[in-house]
């Protein structure tokens, strides 16, 4: 098994968790950033120094890029189409930094979490595709 499919399990693992702004922990909450952190726990173990939860204010075109900031500071750059296991960062509105993140779990798949809904896979659609700001490998 690739490294790329076992991290794609471990994603499937938290479908079905609750939304929580701000909540890193499978079966009991998790926003987009803290479905990554939990993996991030799930390979590696507790975070190494204080990792900044999302911030409601990570929506505000003013605090730049925060998001892409701290992927590139704990996770590993990618090139070309993401793949199973890839962090996919994606732009919600044109023009503005990344404010979105899911991990891929198949070659047009990916599980995030979604606002009133909860963590979920599904299609990378063309809408998705087309929002796709930056791809990163777990070290």
């Amino acid at each position: 098994m690739r490294p790329g499919d076992e991290i794609a399990l471990m994603a499937r693992g938290w479908v079905g968790t609750p939304y929580r702004h701000q909540a890193s922990r499978r079966g009991a909450g998790a926003d987009c950033l803290g479905l990554i952190r939990g993996i991030w726990r799930e390979l590696y173990g507790e975070e190494a120094g204080p990792v900044p939860a999302y911030g409601s204010d990570w929506r505000d075109f003013r605090v730049g890029d925060a998001l892409e900031a701290a992927a590139r500071r704990h996770l590993v750059v990618r090139g070309g189409a993401p793949e199973a296991g890839d962090v996919v960062l994606f732009k919600l509105m044109r023009h503005r930094p990344a404010r979105h993140c899911g991990v891929m779990v198949g070659p047009d798949r990916f599980v995030h979490a979604q606002e009133h809904v909860g963590v979920v896979e599904v299609a990378l659609s063309e809408s998705w595709a087309r929002r796709v700001a930056g791809v990163f490998g777990f070290p």
